[in-house]
């Protein structure tokens, strides 16, 4: 069994192109990715000024995007996030939500997501609140489908270090308030989890009172730490076991586009082949597919160095590693180099303002 599989593009930092979404979809539609999320944290207009009406040129993009997605078989969606909305419980906030979201739907989305994710939570009934804005907007959007990304989205102390403590109770009380249809989003045990098992995901459905909406936070490499990493090897931690208890499983995929495609496609290998699937064996061949072969045998060599050692520990050894991936004519090669010429680097004051 394959769960749907999609990509959320979710990360901090530099956004992708349009022409970036556009090649990175058609490709992954080749190998079973069926949905796309747009919910870059640089899009204003969904996140830190949601508030303020879209810029037509903006609406125009989305709109064609949309339709693209839909002429490949892929699902097109929207990730809303109503920046600290469920801090202000007052009303007023319904006539601002409306109006987004009938912009929204002027693109026709396939999918809403409403997401509360990396924003304060510690507030007297935030599960209460957080499930009536989500409910407000499923009957005010024509998307077929719904999902809520939660504040604490993860076991992981390190939301509770950075957003306040959670509620008693918060992912069981909105799993027990929110419609049944409305999907949820969950990272895991850990914000970017190691692994995923059957017994963990077990658990947590009991808590939502549904099945997960996997938000996988690999191989994105968003924050000031990550940053300094390519994150390029195949999945683990994923069995195949796992399919029959999420709902779907949507990858956050790195701040390069075409490298993300090499662990993308081997997410797709590890469903196909369940226990017989092989994690090296699999990046061979998502390289090849990606990169051809002179430059996979290249990038194997060096993936100890890019993805282990990290660019602020490389010293002089950005410069050979800038002139050996020059002497390939391939784009992406070209986003190693932007990678080592720090084009990609996201600081802690860059995550707490997007």
């Amino acid at each position: 069994m394959i769960p749907e599989l999609g990509i959320i593009e979710g990360l901090f930092g530099l956004p992708w192109s349009w022409a970036e979404r556009r090649e990175t979809m058609r490709f992954l539609s080749t190998h079973g990715y069926r949905f796309y999320l747009y919910a870059p944290k640089a899009d204003p207009w969904l996140r830190r000024r949601w508030q303020e009406p879209f810029p037509e040129a903006e609406l125009e993009r989305l709109a064609s995007f949309s339709a693209e997605c839909r002429a490949a078989g892929v699902r097109f969606g929207i990730g809303l996030s109503p920046f600290e909305l469920h801090l202000h419980p007052d009303r007023g906030w319904q006539e601002i939500l409306a109006a987004k979201l009938a912009e929204i739907d002027a693109v026709r989305p396939d999918d809403l997501a409403i997401l509360f994710d990396d924003m304060r939570g510690d507030v007297p009934g935030l599960a209460e609140r957080q499930a009536g804005i989500v409910h407000f907007a499923a009957e005010h959007t024509r998307a077929s489908r719904v999902m809520c990304c939660p504040s604490y989205y993860s076991d992981d102390v390190i939301l509770d270090v950075a957003f306040g403590q959670r509620p008693a109770g918060y992912l069981e009380t909105l799993g027990r308030l929110l419609d049944p249809v409305i999907q949820i989003m969950w990272t895991g045990e850990e914000v970017c989890a190691r692994e995923f098992t059957p017994g963990h995901l077990e658990r947590v459905a009991h808590q939502m009172r549904r099945k997960p909406f996997l938000w996988d936070n690999y191989p994105v490499n968003d924050g000031s730490r990550m940053s300094q990493h390519l994150h390029l090897r195949a999945f683990t931690g994923r069995p195949a076991a796992i399919a029959p208890q999420i709902a779907a499983h949507g990858v956050n995929p790195a701040s390069q586009p075409l490298l993300s495609r090499i662990p993308a496609l081997t997410l797709a290998d590890s469903y196909a082949a369940g226990p017989a699937y092989e994690y090296g064996a699999a990046f061979d061949r998502a390289a090849r597919a990606v990169l051809g072969d002179d430059l996979t045998a290249r990038l194997k060599r060096d993936i100890l160095t890019l993805q282990d050692r990290g660019l602020d520990r490389l010293g002089e050894r950005v410069a050979t590693l800038r002139e050996r991936y020059a002497a390939f004519d391939h784009p992406a090669a070209r986003e190693i180099i932007d990678w080592l010429d720090g084009r990609w680097a996201v600081t802690d004051e860059l995550v707490q303002t997007q």
